[in-house]
């Protein structure tokens, strides 16, 4: 969509409440991406940022992308990676999944939770106000969030009451700047207080520079592309890995040298290391929804 055509439609929320409709009803990388901006909270737990999402870039057709992924550590070590059902595919980890949540055990469905999807998005962004980093503002970043903002941005678009006006939270001129309010509750982040502002044109800039931010934007369907994807193959070899039940060279070795040692050593912290467009274990613990309509749809399966 050109910058001109973008304005005509603006104000219209028609097509993202019809994806919204869709979505509700089924719904690998080293080191950190300097594409990504990420909310920093203070010594007291506390964090604050102004910021406005951007419309869908050039030739897109929707201003998220929407990532499901795993994350788990088991005797074998982490399994971190995207899952193919965010192409509509099979995923190993789904399919033992609801092996384990159909077996009728409540332990089985307990390591079926510990082994749920997380839901993310990636969005374009305009740092508006970045208190701990001024040098943010003012500039495109693209932002993963979680379901919690989602929500909002969801709730903003199709409001619950009759004298809530609906907006289009992307949009340039009739959008509005989410307030993103942070603390820190039972050791997680919590976003439920923050909210969006009053409809105003981005920045009251005019069009020259609301184009030049249009331009600014980063791709979001190559979050989507195949490559960022590992096969089947690779992703059962890999899941097998970690739940022990593939021995690794290493371990055959030490077994042979050791006939006691019928174990692997798991480290006792978390790893800190980055996969996957700059996700970590640490970030994925910052906002913990629990996917009810997962399980509901592996019990149907």
């Amino acid at each position: 969509m050109s910058f001109s055509s973008l304005k005509k439609s603006s104000g219209s929320i028609a097509a993202l409440t019809k994806e919204l409709d869709k979505m509700s009803k089924g719904s690998g990388g080293n080191g950190p991406d300097e594409r990504l901006w990420k909310p920093e909270v203070d010594k007291a737990g506390n964090g604050y940022a102004v910021i406005r999402f951007l419309p869908e870039p050039t030739g897109e057709d929707l201003p998220w992308a929407q990532i499901w992924s795993h994350a788990f550590q088991g005797p074998g070590g982490w399994y971190i990676e995207n899952s193919l059902t965010t192409l509509n595919q099979k995923d190993p980890v789904g399919d033992l999944n609801r092996t384990l949540w159909n077996s009728g055990l409540d332990s089985d469905k307990e390591i079926a939770r510990k082994q749920k999807r997380k839901l993310s998005y990636y969005s374009n962004i305009f740092v508006v106000k970045d208190p701990l980093h001024p040098e943010n503002e003012g500039r495109v970043f693209l932002y993963k969030y979680g379901k919690k903002i989602h929500d909002k941005i969801v709730e903003a678009m199709k409001p619950q009451f009759q004298d809530e006006t609906p907006i289009n939270p992307f949009d340039f001129w009739k959008g509005a700047d989410f307030k993103l309010k942070i603390v820190k509750q039972d050791g997680y982040w919590n976003y439920d207080r923050s909210e969006f502002a009053s409809a105003s044109t981005l920045g009251d800039f005019d069009d020259d520079r609301l184009e030049e931010i249009y331009n600014s934007q980063y791709s979001l369907a190559d979050f989507t592309a195949q490559k960022n994807f590992k096969s089947y193959t690779d992703l059962e070899a890999r899941l097998n890995l970690v739940l022990g039940k593939t021995r690794t060279a290493r371990v055959q070795e030490e077994e042979e040298q050791d006939p006691v040692f019928n174990t692997v050593t798991v480290a006792k912290e978390e790893p800190s290391f980055n996969t996957g467009f700059g996700s970590s274990v640490e970030s994925m613990k910052e906002e913990e929804d629990p996917d009810l309509s997962y399980f509901a749809k592996l019990a149907e399966d």
